[in-house]
């Protein structure tokens, strides 16, 4: 039996004077084998609570709180606050102590506030009915070389809740889900490593006002049975603006799916709601040379924002590390999917042992229901190192809904390293960028691959469809067989605008036949 963790610290990376500058920071952590012992004092009832908990339990808890005024929840100490990533690490959940490993498949771990954890969250479970606190205990953790282990409060609360189950090998606990920091989640399927983040919700982001992180202050965990495949657990989420009412699903596997249920309660109306946030990192790609000084080929936990509109139109954008703050909204009427993936999945992409990129998951969400007018947003920050998380994209209705009236949510995350099984049309694999034949003019190269295209001949008459917008002009195009991947390579020039972004859009064609999805991309002057 053992144990391995592989961590890194991640932040938000600093936007400019008049933009938004909250930082988050997480911290990222790998596959775990666990085998431990339960200790049944990390128990205490709480009072009223036997019965059937259910969701409208903690929509009641919210829908209060939103007529009361906000109350940021307890700091812990600053010396946990200001210990270094290292001293973090040193701080180990005793995985002998792991709640539920005396039978079923899933198992529950805690993570101990201090670093990018500045709050604590109040964890409890559900059994036969019965809602029960877990209470902290400085035993419950190992520090380390860490000197401090006598100044840790008794009463300090955990950062929040990691889940096991058996993801790859049927004896093996495998960490699949991590729920910590502000509304912050992480899962993933089989073979996979830790990526990508969901949010339980993103307020103002990018605007000039600031960012308000809402966070999951409380939880209520419903233990599974024995050969459950599934568990259901509930979150109560708080914020200046907002609370809410929060019941997730996991569905560990291949895919891994976590179903969502939300009841919102606006204590204030904001300028922009952000529904399924999702948190990626993109540091570097094949689109452009790499920095000076890097060796690794390419670098991102994400290379694209894939979308699916109400009439079945895909579009992919790839992802960028821009120079200046880079903001998109694409206009979708109840979309039916969006979300960031990783589509270089060759471990040459990346030649790295450590990180291993090609592992990391898609996340793609899925609503139910019809959502209405809106946009899908994509938030593109500049970072100058990997460690920072640059990019964020979510659902914006068109309308933030307003104090009084509650608003009801309910999709679902995929985590996977395939594509959506819906999206039948062929895919933009590589965008790269150069120099055009003459100074002002850009040379855009896209590559798409897929079945359907890789079945026609050589001579077959596929043409592109190109749209660069008012600003630039399109100077020469071209559509040929790749004779190496067996898809269709489009080359095209543009002559650039001056001084302003160019929104481009291509996709393929065989006479009515539309072959691929739609590329997008926003050029930077």
């Amino acid at each position: 039996m053992h144990e391995h963790v592989f961590s890194a610290g991640r932040k938000r990376p600093k936007i400019s004077k008049n933009q938004n500058r909250a930082i988050f920071l997480y911290h990222r952590t790998g596959f775990i084998v666990v085998c431990a012992a339960l200790w049944s004092s990390l128990f205490s009832a709480n009072a009223g609570t036997v019965g059937a908990f259910s969701f409208e339990n903690v929509s009641e808890l919210a829908k209060k709180a939103a007529d009361e005024t906000f109350r940021a929840p307890p700091s812990i100490p600053d010396f946990l606050k200001t210990i270094s990533y290292n001293d973090y690490r040193d701080i180990r959940f005793d995985v002998k102590q792991t709640l539920w490993r005396e039978r079923g498949n899933f198992q529950l771990q805690l993570i101990h506030p201090g670093f990018v954890y500045g709050n604590a969250v109040r964890l409890n479970t559900i059994e036969e009915g019965a809602v029960k606190r877990i209470n902290f205990n400085p035993n419950l953790f190992t520090y380390g070389r860490n000197k401090f282990a006598e100044k840790i409060p008794d009463d300090l609360g955990f950062a929040g809740f990691r889940i096991a189950y058996p993801l790859n090998q049927k004896e093996e606990f495998n960490h699949v889900a991590v729920f910590a920091g502000a509304s912050y989640f992480r899962a993933v399927a089989k073979g996979e490593v830790f990526g990508i983040s969901g949010r339980g919700l993103a307020i103002d982001t990018a605007l000039p006002s600031g960012e308000e992180f809402p966070l999951f202050t409380e939880f209520w965990l419903e233990r599974p049975a024995v050969a459950a495949r599934e568990m259901r657990f509930y979150a109560l989420l708080d914020s200046a603006g907002v609370t809410g009412a929060y019941a997730f699903t996991l569905q560990p596997g291949d895919p891994t799916r976590l179903s969502v249920r939300a009841r919102l309660f606006m204590r204030k109306t904001v300028k922009e709601l952000g529904v399924a946030p999702l948190t990626s990192m993109f540091f570097y790609g094949e689109e452009k040379s790499r920095p000076a000084g890097e060796w690794r080929p390419e670098v991102h936990d994400s290379d694209g924002l894939l979308m699916q509109s109400a009439a079945n139109e895909w579009l992919w954008r790839p992802l960028g590390n821009p120079e200046k703050l880079r903001v998109s909204y694409f206009d979708f009427d109840s979309p039916r999917g969006f979300g960031l993936l990783q589509r270089d999945r060759s471990f040459q992409d990346y030649e790295d042992l450590e990180t291993r990129h090609e592992l990391r998951p898609n996340a793609w969400v899925i609503p139910t229901g019809h959502w209405g007018r809106g946009f899908v947003k994509l938030v593109e920050i500049p970072s100058s190192q990997e460690t920072n998380d640059n990019v964020v994209a979510y659902w914006m209705p068109r309308s933030a809904p307003v104090p009084g009236k509650p608003m009801e949510l309910n999709y679902q995350v995929r985590f996977d390293s395939k594509e959506p099984a819906e999206a039948t049309r062929a895919r933009a694999t590589a965008t790269r960028l150069g120099n055009g034949d003459k100074e002002d003019w850009q040379r855009i190269v896209v590559d798409f691959e897929g079945a359907k295209i890789r079945a026609l001949s050589d001579s077959a008459p596929v043409k592109a469809v190109i749209g660069v917008g008012p600003e630039a002009q399109l100077v020469q195009q071209a559509v040929i067989r790749n004779a190496v991947t067996g898809g269709w390579r489009l080359a095209f020039q543009i002559k650039r605008a001056r001084g302003k972004p160019s929104e481009l859009r291509a996709y393929l064609q065989n006479g009515k036949d539309i072959l691929t999805e739609t590329w997008c991309y926003q050029l930077e002057p």
